[in-house]
């Protein structure tokens, strides 16, 4: 079975977003470690829910979604960067992902639209 590689693409972003979380300060289990899984678990979520709508309409309201929880995602990455939560090498092998996951779920959004005109 060949998988969606937006779906494939989305799904390592939160593996990788939990790899890199596993280290951070107990205290930031409640807080930014928090926030980050979920908003990482936000964007391969809503594409998984959008997928399983039956309507376009739906699925590009759900793709949308899944375009604001990366933005947060990369936001929150960029903000522990900063707060050396992560290492400059984990930022990177991240944030190429996220970039990759972002062309892809950005042009699939256009794309669908432009089918409905």
């Amino acid at each position: 079975m060949v998988q969606d590689v937006l779906f494939v693409k989305a799904d390592e972003l939160a593996h990788e977003v939990y790899r890199i979380t596993r280290n951070f300060p107990k205290e930031e289990l409640f807080g930014i470690t928090s926030q980050l899984r979920r908003a990482a678990l936000s964007v391969i979520l809503n594409i998984t829910e959008g997928f399983a709508r039956c309507g376009d309409a739906e699925f590009q309201r759900f793709l949308k979604i899944a375009y604001g929880s990366l933005k947060e995602t990369k936001y929150i990455l960029n903000f522990c960067l900063q707060e050396k939560l992560i290492t400059e090498e984990d930022y990177q092998k991240v944030g190429e992902l996220s970039e990759e996951v972002g062309k892809i779920l950005w042009g699939r959004m256009h794309s669908e639209t432009k089918n409905k005109q």
